[in-house]
């Protein structure tokens, strides 16, 4: 297959990137064991119908016309490179055929699959590359036995140094995902892991506090008190540790969940996080376009049905009202380091900052838990700790909900 392809040269954009996308995401959902802690659309023990899957997305794609340009493109899941090379050759054609990369001016594009250490190898780091992939975002989550037991997952920590290897051969960028206050994990143990994941030079990190999802496997098991959390001071300090552990070895945290290099943020994360309009494709996916938000049916076999039926696979559709729109851009762009810049919000939003959070805004700040810099506000250490929280506390502001939902 010839992957060569002319560049693509991004038009002007007839509407700012929060009205028109500049980015998608793709949803593989296939993986070879579902994870017990695991909320997303995921499918296991059901390879037969990967190629049914490829020829509903190909649907999928024409029904929703293009190409369509983007600056960043992300393949999610699930486990997309779960799939064979040659399965994996077809999906990255399809996805690259409707979403070819456009740089914007002055930088590169950029283009993320996710992956786990036991299903990326060699080859399939080489035809990632072919294709333009130039940042792997792997699930590591611990390199302690019990820890990756705990949370169902089939790889073990000798299996990091071959993917690690694979991906420096062929792309260029590459993230770890970690995850902390797993049961029976101890601080001295994530310290570990985070020692650990720094000696493989990775140029992004994304730690993330388990969370016990309602109705997954996990969340059953402490329900029963089959497993114990670890308690909230733990994972607390764990947090803290992770900002000033990776804070010293010259990372940024650039939003709650995420450290990088500079100058390596992910481009994708940023999108998302500033409440811009994104394409999304694939079961379970959402997009985001126009200030309509749509999402496609979570079940993988109903995907493919409904789409190679000629069926949308689009269940649930909303429209939100000015107002709130502007208090879901709150709710994002605060957990970025950046915050939320007022000449900026009233570009995107048509609200003044201020006069829309009014005394709750000013509330957070005389308890410490936001920083009013002067040209925005921004969490501060305290208020990154119970993010949500504050968030929550400002979303307060709107009463009214002119959502509007089919």
């Amino acid at each position: 297959m010839n992957t060569t392809r002319p560049p693509v040269e991004l038009l002007p954009p007839a509407a700012p990137p929060w009205i028109e996308p500049r980015t998608a995401y793709v949803h593989v959902p296939f993986c070879g064991h579902h994870c017990g802690y695991c909320d997303f659309a995921v499918a296991a023990g059901q390879d037969h119908l990967i190629e049914l899957y490829l020829d509903a997305l190909e649907l999928e794609f024409r029904a929703a016309g293009g190409p369509a340009p983007v600056e960043s493109l992300f393949i999610g899941g699930g486990t997309p490179t779960y799939l064979d090379a040659r399965q994996l050759a077809r999906l990255l054609d399809l996805v690259t055929r409707q979403h070819p990369l456009a740089p914007p001016p002055g930088a590169a594009a950029e283009f993320t699959i996710e992956s786990t250490p036991e299903s990326l190898d060699e080859e399939k780091a080489r035809i990632l590359a072919s294709f333009g992939v130039n940042r792997i975002s792997t699930g590591v989550q611990s390199f302690h036995a019990h820890v990756l037991a705990a949370l169902e997952r089939r790889h073990g920590a000798g299996d990091v140094p071959r993917v690690v290897d694979a991906v420096r051969r062929h792309i260029p960028a590459l993230s770890f995902d970690l995850i902390f206050g797993a049961p029976g994990q101890t601080p001295a143990e994530w310290e570990a892991d985070l020692r650990t994941a720094l000696s493989f030079a990775p140029d992004h990190l994304s730690t993330y506090g388990l969370t016990y999802e309602k109705g997954t496997p996990l969340w059953k098991d402490r329900e029963r008190g089959r497993v114990r959390p670890v308690s909230e001071d733990v994972e607390l300090e764990m947090y803290l540790h992770a900002i000033d552990r990776l804070g010293g070895a010259g990372f940024e945290h650039y939003e709650i969940s995420n450290f990088a290099r500079p100058g390596r943020r992910s481009v994708h994360n940023q999108r998302y996080w500033a409440n811009e309009a994104y394409y999304g494709s694939g079961v379970g996916a959402a997009r985001y376009v126009r200030g309509h938000r749509e999402l496609n049916v979570r079940d993988t076999k109903l995907y493919v049905r409904k789409v190679l039926s000629g069926e949308p696979p689009t269940f649930q559709t909303e429209c939100l009202g000015p107002r709130d729109r502007a208090f879901e851009t709150v709710g994002t762009q605060l957990r970025r380091a950046d915050g939320i810049a007022r000449d900026r919000f009233l570009i995107q939003t048509g609200f003044d900052l201020d006069a829309l959070l009014g005394d709750r805004m000013t509330g957070l700040i005389a308890h410490g838990l936001l920083d009013d810099t002067g040209t925005g506000v921004i969490l501060t250490r305290r208020g990154k700790c119970v993010a949500d929280g504050v968030i929550e506390e400002l979303m307060m502001a709107n009463p009214a909900d002119s959502t509007t939902t089919v």
